[in-house]
């Protein structure tokens, strides 16, 4: 399955890469054959990369499912982006960067409703630094989950990245692992854990988005605060 921001690019990719490959052929013969090759091959990575593969999200509703398909680049303390409103005081905050390869598409880490959408313009460094945190483009989300209080999840441009997609509005109800945006091009997505979660993964483990599990939360009525 391939995601909807992107069935308009592999089109374009697609008609692009036959027009080459047919003209250099035609023009050049045996001698544009490495050409019409390259030109498959961004073809088919452009359809790897907007790929969108089903996954089989864990039911139980005190882990924290993964937002992002790649590796965990940063595990540590930090305030939420300030333009969410969820306060300044330091949470436990893990970090996916996600390459050229890997899945885009980014999904719920819980069940809840979108309390805030809030987007930020930035800069455009290397995703896995951690000042991008604070200086890239960003797009963040304050979900209010039913029992374990609020978690922040960011969408952060990259160095190759230059479009955010985020599909849902304020007042949306999300399932946990439900699909809710992507990045184009390598980037990163932060998530913020709500007090009291505890961290079940660490720096340099590999996550797939709706199927790995980053860590667990208290359910308990006290935490939906």
């Amino acid at each position: 399955m391939i995601a909807p921001e992107g069935l308009p690019i592999v089109a374009a990719f697609v008609l692009v890469g036959l027009g080459i490959s047919a003209g250099t052929l035609f023009w050049f013969g045996l001698f544009g054959i490495p050409i019409a090759a390259a030109a498959l091959v961004l073809c088919v990575w452009c359809v790897w990369f907007f790929r969108d593969p089903q996954r089989a999200v864990p039911t139980d509703p005190g882990l924290v499912i993964c937002p992002a398909d790649g590796v965990i680049c940063l595990i540590g303390p930090a305030s939420p982006p300030p333009e969410i409103g969820a306060g300044s005081e330091p949470l436990s905050r893990v970090c996916v960067f996600m390459n050229v390869f890997d899945v885009h598409v980014n999904r719920a880490p819980l069940a809840g409703v979108v309390e805030k959408v809030a987007y930020r313009p930035g800069t455009f460094f290397n995703a896995s630094f951690d000042k991008a945190s604070d200086l890239n483009e960003r797009m963040s989300l304050l979900i209010k989950t039913p029992a374990a209080g609020r978690i922040v999840v960011v969408q952060i441009a990259g160095l190759v990245a230059r479009r955010i997609v985020c599909r849902v509005k304020e007042g949306a109800a999300l399932r946990a692992g439900e699909r809710f945006g992507l990045i184009r091009f390598g980037s990163r997505v932060d998530v913020y854990l709500p007090a009291g979660a505890v961290v079940g993964v660490k720096v340099g483990d590999r996550v797939s988005a709706g199927s790995s599990v980053l860590g667990t939360v208290p359910t308990s009525p006290q935490g939906a605060a």
